[in-house]
């Protein structure tokens, strides 16, 4: 998938561009010792499980297969800023307690349908927030959005930021390039009138 497409994707999904653009700069991410990030083994589980509801297995792997979360470790650690790190930490701990709240369980307790419910209301509450703060796309609200590129102010919804993520991380990654979209290794010429039928998978390159 095109870096312009990506983008697409991340700010129609999300309402607002990507954040840490930096993250473009990894091209393939070798491997990182978690000792390096500011994650454990155990946090890049629940980030896999977290990401799964996002993107679930279906006929075609999820964003557990893919394991996200690891690459998810790198990104933030390596391209967030302090303020941003500080937000993203913060709402996981926050999930764990709306999820406590409003089911009597932890999150990696809930039930699939579960944990969908609480991400759609998470989801919701998170576009209102930054509608609200001034994080969104300009475009589609008819207004000057507050946010520039490259900075962290206004901050973004919490699961904001674990969506975009997610959207990134699993669409450059080799499952997600391979498995889910259409993938070339050589890709051969341009061409504008490729027949295109109802259903054809997006390309990864």
């Amino acid at each position: 998938m095109e870096r312009r497409e990506l983008l697409k994707l991340i700010a129609t999904a999300t309402g607002t561009a990507l954040f840490a653009g930096s993250a473009f700069a990894y091209k393939d991410i070798a491997p990182v010792p978690l000792s390096d990030t500011l994650f454990s083994k155990d946090d890049v589980a629940l980030l896999n499980e977290m990401a799964e509801v996002i993107i679930p297995q279906t006929d075609t792997p999820g964003a557990k297969a893919a394991n996200v979360g690891a690459t998810m470790a790198v990104l933030i650690t390596d391209c967030y800023t302090p303020l941003l790190q500080k937000t993203f930490m913060k709402g996981l701990k926050a999930i764990d307690e709306v999820s406590k709240a409003q089911f009597d369980k932890h999150f990696l307790q809930l039930s699939t349908q579960q944990r969908e419910t609480l991400f759609n209301q998470l989801d919701v509450e998170a576009k209102a927030a930054n509608l609200a703060n001034g994080v969104y796309q300009g475009v589609e609200t008819g207004k000057p959005s507050q946010w520039e590129p490259g900075t962290d102010e206004p901050t973004p919804h919490y699961f904001t930021l674990l969506k975009q993520l997610t959207l990134y991380c699993f669409f450059t990654s080799k499952v997600g390039a391979t498995k889910v979209l259409r993938y070339v290794a050589i890709p051969g010429r341009y061409d504008g009138a490729y027949p295109y039928k109802k259903g054809d998978k997006a390309w990864a390159t």
